[in-house]
Parts: C-alpha cells; structure tokens; sequence
C-alpha cells in the first residue's frame, strides 16, 4: 500500500537508505545517517512536498519524495525526485509504483518538470526512469568520489505538461 509519509516512519526509512549509503553508489551519502538527520530531512521535506512511502504488512519497504531542485525562484516548478526500495524487494516493481503515485501527485499540483539525478551504471534506476517517460538530459562525468571510484552522474527530464 502506498500512502504519505508520517514522522513514525523515520526508523525505516533510514534503514533503507543507510543500506545504500553503506553498499552502494545509489547515493553520493558517505556517513550512514542518524534518526535526528533522517527525521530533521523528512519534516523539512514533507512539509512542503509529496512524500510517499510502501508499505508491506505494516512495515516500510520504499519510499520517494520530491522536494527542490534548485534555490533561486523561477526554479520553483520543477522539483528533484528520489526513490529508494529495500532491497529484498528490489525488482518487484514497488519503485514504478511509489514514482507513478509521485508523477501523478506532481501533476495535481501544479509542478512542471521532474529531475531525476541518478549515479550512472545504476541500471535499475536507469530503466525505471526512462519506463516512465523520462527523458536523459545530462551526462556529468566524476563530479562524485566514493569508494575510492570517481562517478558519473545522469540527468533524466519529465515534463509534466507538454
């Protein structure tokens, strides 16, 4: 089930995401996250922006938000995206599905255009992103280190209303 994130869902969405921070290049996030960090970062953001999470028999096991992509004014119809799955469920769909329920959610907002910053190499996001219609847009090359590995970074674009 999907449905909006509440504050109680701090633990298991830093759960998820620590995993990534600790085992990937998913996140360019060296230091795994405290509670605090990960509750000060979800209020902050749901204040002001969709934020969903997946729910499995009570317990979190995706989530995804949008939230700003850029500071300056005129930026302020287009919005950053973010998607992350436990991954026992990587693969299973669960991330097409909390990113459909954030496009359409953006829609009815009122938002113009949707960015999705991805680590190149990530396959899965890679295909989940242009499944949605999602178009690349930039290709920046080792603007992260991590793992002693310097990383490139894709853009990807989804105009809201063409």
């Amino acid at each position: 089930m999907i449905r909006p994130v509440k504050l109680q869902d701090v633990k298991a969405i830093k759960e998820i995401y620590n995993e990534y921070i600790v085992h990937s290049v998913a996140t360019f996030e060296t230091e795994p996250l405290q509670e605090e960090e990960m509750f000060s970062r979800i209020n902050g953001i749901a204040a002001d922006f969709p934020y969903f999470v997946y729910e499995i028999d009570n317990r979190v096991v995706g989530y995804c938000y949008a939230y700003t992509w850029k500071q300056k004014r005129a930026y302020k119809y287009t919005l950053e995206t973010t998607v992350y799955v436990s991954t026992e469920y990587v693969g299973k769909g669960l991330g097409t599905l909390l990113m459909q329920r954030l496009i359409d959610e953006c829609r009815q907002k009122g938002y113009h255009v949707l960015i999705a910053c991805v680590t190149a190499g990530n396959k899965s996001s890679d295909s989940l992103h242009l499944k949605l219609g999602f178009k690349q847009v930039s290709y920046f090359k080792q603007v992260g280190l991590k793992f002693s590995r310097w990383l490139d970074v894709i853009d990807y674009e989804l105009l809201l209303v063409e």
